[in-house]
């Protein structure tokens, strides 16, 4: 029974979203939007606007008929001539703007809608797209930037990506899900493709199948952050690599047709997933699709949290991948225009977009190292930042988005660029900063998460912070736990440099932060953070 058989004789059950959805796929609104190039921002209906998500578009704060807009990039694999066309929609529309995702996009601001059709089609003549990028769909599929590089890596996932993109792209079975749908492919060993904060994710794993070890993946369901988080759990089953498209569908059809539609704050895949049970739900999936393999051996053995900065080795001999630091993911579209130049001069033509907002040069052979070090643009977007900055990660914030209630991007920066300057520490500690609960920024699954709020005093509101220790993905997952105490916004550095100095004096050599947290517990920081307060006040 699918989706539009179970909703038939129930729509009082449905949310008004749910209800829209049912009168107009949210795709039909692309054709759409070429129309409204010429009869102009007003024209746009209410609820055609959220159809906009649809083609990747969302209105920008503070709602004055600009846009931001946001385009899917698979597993970070961009080639030079993407790269520059991407520069040139910001250079000639997005006011020099071009911002790396945590889900390994490119995001623009500041773009009208008249400009929209242009814009579609110079993606389109490179082979990109921003269709689906947003909106109750699969959105982009994101994995191991270094796929076909990576010495960690038991396969190269890039076609296996490129045949998950081409299966749900614009495709109107699976364009009317219960709300967004986030998959992750990786058969990196440490996890680069974050698995258990996603929908659906497929992870290395191996299995001798007739006397022969097959390297195959590992599936996982239900993940995702929010308001309430869950941690993906872990099928009995091990897919080999022909076998990935068919439980993507299978895994997206149960979604579609048993996810949630009545409220939309309970309408992710994690809730079905939470309600059912791994066993239930791959009874079901087995439904659909035929038996699978039973588990095999998980090959993940860490996590690296997206992190590829400095000059590493290829799996090819003689090359080298130069990943770079892009503070809090931002950087002008001159820059990125360089990195296409530099990634074409020293490298093969591509560059690779990190879930930790960074970006990659790949294919550098051995002699051209140096010389590429020497080039102007990575003095800022250097592959050798500064403690604190290497590891700060933000969500876009009120500067832009509608849904945040505080600053966050540059507050971001400010603050990682302080404690570069005061702090000193052997151990990276992974900072993420969000504006709102839906926590774009990923701040469950930092060391540090800080999560905008607003306090009222006597000159007004103001914004500030609550602070967040001690996540983690990979073994051990876990989100990070909540200290008590609201902190303004200008005053998180008063308050971090005690809880840091705590850390530096009574961590154990190369215990990292979360490993600390685990030893002593969350009470020791609370006490610093009451004394920290204290003294403000």
């Amino acid at each position: 029974m699918g989706y539009t058989a179970i909703w038939a004789n129930n729509k009082e059950k449905l949310n008004k979203n749910e209800l829209a959805k049912l009168e107009k796929d949210g795709l039909d609104v692309i054709e759409d939007i070429y129309d409204y190039a010429k009869t102009g921002f007003d024209s746009i209906t209410p609820d055609d606007m959220d159809r906009f998500k649809w083609a990747g578009v969302y209105q920008q704060r503070p709602k004055d008929g600009h846009f931001m807009m946001r385009v899917r990039i698979p597993s970070g694999n961009l080639s030079t001539d993407q790269a520059r066309v991407l520069a040139g929609i910001a250079n000639d529309y997005g006011r020099d703007l071009v911002d790396i995702t945590t889900r390994q996009a490119i995001q623009f601001h500041w773009l009208r809608v008249e400009q929209l059709p242009d814009i579609f089609e110079r993606l389109a003549s490179v082979g990109l797209s921003s269709f689906e990028a947003c909106g109750d769909c699969p959105r982009t599929i994101v994995g191991n930037p270094l796929a076909g590089l990576d010495r960690d890596e038991l396969m190269d996932t890039t076609p296996l990506v490129q045949a998950l993109s081409d299966t749900f792209l614009m495709n109107r079975d699976f364009s009317n899900l219960p709300r967004k749908y986030k998959i992750s492919i990786s058969s990196n060993i440490y996890n680069a493709g974050h698995a258990e904060i996603n929908d659906l994710a497929f992870t290395p794993a191996t299995k001798v199948i007739n006397g022969e070890e097959v390297i195959g993946f590992h599936v996982w369901v239900g993940g995702g952050l929010s308001a309430r988080p869950f941690l993906a759990q872990q099928l009995d089953a091990f897919v080999r690599p022909e076998e990935v498209v068919k439980v993507a569908i299978g895994v997206t059809t149960i979604f579609r047709d048993y996810g949630y539609r009545q409220k939309r704050n309970h309408a992710r895949l994690k809730f079905l997933v939470a309600d059912w049970g791994a066993e239930k739900f791959l009874g079901k999936l087995k439904e659909q699709i035929g038996e699978l393999e039973t588990r095999g051996q998980d090959r993940t053995i860490g996590w690296n949290a997206g992190y590829f900065t400095g000059v590493h080795k290829q799996r090819q001999e003689g090359l080298n991948y130069i990943g770079l630091s892009v503070p809090v993911g931002r950087m002008s579209a001159q820059e990125l225009e360089e990195l296409a130049r530099l990634a074409d001069e020293y490298g093969n033509g591509s560059l690779r977009t990190c879930n930790s907002q960074n970006i990659v040069i790949t294919s550098v052979s051995d002699e051209k190292v140096e010389a590429l070090l020497q080039e102007n643009v990575l003095k800022r977007l250097t592959p050798f930042p500064q403690h604190f900055s290497a590891f700060a990660v933000s969500c876009t914030g009120i500067e832009f988005c509608n849904l945040a209630i505080v600053e966050t991007k540059e507050r971001m920066r400010q603050l990682a660029g302080y404690l570069d300057e005061h702090v000193e520490l052997d151990e990276p500690i992974r900072m993420h900063m969000v504006g709102c609960p839906n926590a774009c920024g990923q701040r469950q699954i930092a060391d540090i998460g800080f999560q905008g709020a607003l306090i009222k005093t006597e000159t007004g509101m103001k914004d500030a912070f609550d602070i967040y220790i001690g996540g983690t993905l990979g073994e051990n997952a876990q989100f990070n736990q909540k200290l008590k105490g609201r902190v303004l916004g200008d005053q998180l550095y008063r308050v971090l440099l005690p809880l840091l100095a705590y850390y530096k004096e009574e961590k154990q050599t190369g215990e990292s932060f979360f490993q600390f947290v685990q030893r002593v517990g969350t009470e020791p920081f609370q006490e610093r953070i009451n004394a920290a307060l204290e003294q403000l006040a």
